[in-house]
């Protein structure tokens, strides 16, 4: 059966990267959730939407999306690419509890909604689930993020160099800075992770599934390997 791989960890950490490079060498859909949510928020047809303009102005700020919301939308996409009997890795989800779950932390779990695991256990098997939590310092983070572009077409992430780009080398898009990566809303986020992300990781170790901590700091080819020494 497929692999289902969680990519998880802070801003900055290198989630999009890693997942990339293992879709490549698996032969996994990447779901870049980020990516995936701009596209929506972004959509000219949907800006008089309300649901919308509210998780755009949500987004903007570097407050997490409503989990609800959130999970539907995921979900739908992931049933589409089980049903085409094809693995995939997730970057940016799940980001809440309640994602990741179906109900709030310390909550009653809900039959009518089940979280984004259920959901991947019952396409995937369990035994298929894997996370991989990326860990960098909190400096790290920032650094990072601060120096970060990204393709305005494809979403591809580039980091302020020396030489600078002016379009991207991939699909010849215009290369810009996320609206959301000022330093407001990058502490914001950071908040978020530590808050409403890290406790998921627990309740992963009580359910018994596969989570891997692995130092996001080397280059990111060591990690690579890491991640497929641990996953595969």
């Amino acid at each position: 059966m497929p692999l289902a791989i969680m990519i998880m960890g802070p801003q900055g950490s290198g989630k999009g990267t890693q997942a990339e490079l293992i879709s490549k060498k698996l032969d996994l859909f990447h779901f870049d959730t980020g990516q995936y949510l701009r596209a929506i928020l972004y959509d000219p047809a949907s800006q008089k939407d309300k649901t919308i303009q509210r998780e755009r102005k949500l987004n903007e700020e570097g407050i997490l999306n409503t989990p609800s919301w959130i999970l539907k939308i995921v979900v739908q996409a992931v049933k589409k690419m089980a049903a085409l009997k094809k693995g995939v890795v997730f970057s940016g989800s799940p980001r809440t509890f309640y994602e990741a779950f179906g109900h709030e932390q310390g909550g009653k779990p809900q039959k009518s909604q089940e979280g984004l695991f259920a959901v991947l256990e019952k396409c995937y098997g369990k035994k298929n689930v894997s996370v991989v939590v990326l860990d960098i310092p909190l400096k790290e983070s920032i650094k990072r993020i601060s120096a970060r572009l990204s393709c305005s077409v494809c979403g591809s992430p580039f980091i302020i160099q020396k030489y600078k780009l002016e379009s991207c080398p991939f699909c010849g898009g215009k290369i810009i800075k996320r609206k959301d990566d000022n330093i407001k809303s990058i502490m914001e986020r950071l908040s978020e992770y530590n808050n409403r992300t890290k406790p998921i990781f627990a309740e992963l170790k009580k359910r018994k599934y596969k989570i891997f901590k692995i130092d996001g700091t080397p280059a990111p080819y060591k990690i690579h390997k890491t991640i497929l020494n641990k996953v595969k």
